[in-house]
């Protein structure tokens, strides 16, 4: 089962073959505090090729995203994970004038 959310929620709870994919922003840390569980980034570029690579996280794992934009989390046992944003920056009068420019800051981690 794959949940989808536009924006990450604080804490996650999934069981054994539960996924879910949900949108974070740069600077991201997920911390295991309970279980297994596989992560795979935001999608990047390298050279002129789009990658996404796969973490696996124990319990007490603590894992930064560089990089915002959509992840998948899945559960390899009864997970409990937590999502730590980074502090909201004020934002620039273009961003705000430009809402597409978060969408590819998001894409792109610019």
């Amino acid at each position: 089962m794959i949940t989808t959310l536009s924006q990450a929620p604080d804490s996650i709870v999934l069981e054994p073959g539960q996924s879910l994919r949900t949108c974070v922003d740069a600077g991201t840390w997920l911390q295991v505090a309970e279980g297994r569980v596989r992560v795979v980034s935001p999608p990047g570029w390298f050279g002129g090729t789009v990658f996404m690579s796969e973490t696996a996280l124990d319990e007490g794992d603590v894992h930064h995203l560089a990089h915002g934009g959509w992840i998948e989390v899945s559960a390899l046992t009864p997970v409990h994970l937590r999502v730590h944003a980074p502090k909201a920056a004020p934002a620039s009068a273009y961003s705000e004038a430009r809402p597409v420019m978060r969408f590819v800051r998001l894409l792109t981690g610019w």
